[in-house]
């Protein structure tokens, strides 16, 4: 894969990525986000503001019990399709992984049987 399709869809990857864990858990923090994530504190802002000025985000103030005010990331509409759309790219790419794998695997045990025999 060329680099800059390979960087595309990793840039897919992340965002699906935080897609998918803003709809389950839309009060986390950058700070939690980046946690869940296993990102950087500054690639996950970059991520989610890069979501928030596309509009597949949006962010709402609200009030915690320790009385600091914070925002709760919910998915618009758009965002909603955004997920859909990426996760269907997602997963063709991982199909195609995956019998590109199973065509290196079968090539590789012939390869073995190969060699083993006296």
């Amino acid at each position: 894969m060329p680099p800059t399709v390979a960087r595309a869809a990793d840039t897919d990857a992340a965002r699906l990525q935080v897609l998918r864990v803003l709809e389950k858990q839309p009060t986390l923090s950058q700070r939690e986000l980046s946690a869940a994530l296993g990102l950087s504190l500054g690639k996950t802002h970059y991520l989610l503001h890069a979501l928030l000025d596309r509009g597949l985000v949006k962010a709402r103030n609200f009030r915690r019990s320790d009385r600091k005010l914070a925002y709760a990331y919910l998915l618009t509409p758009a965002g909603l399709r955004e997920k859909l759309s990426l996760t269907r790219r997602f997963l063709g790419r991982k199909e195609a992984e995956f019998e590109q794998l199973q065509v290196t695997i079968a090539a590789l045990r012939a390869e073995l049987a190969r060699e083993e025999r006296p």
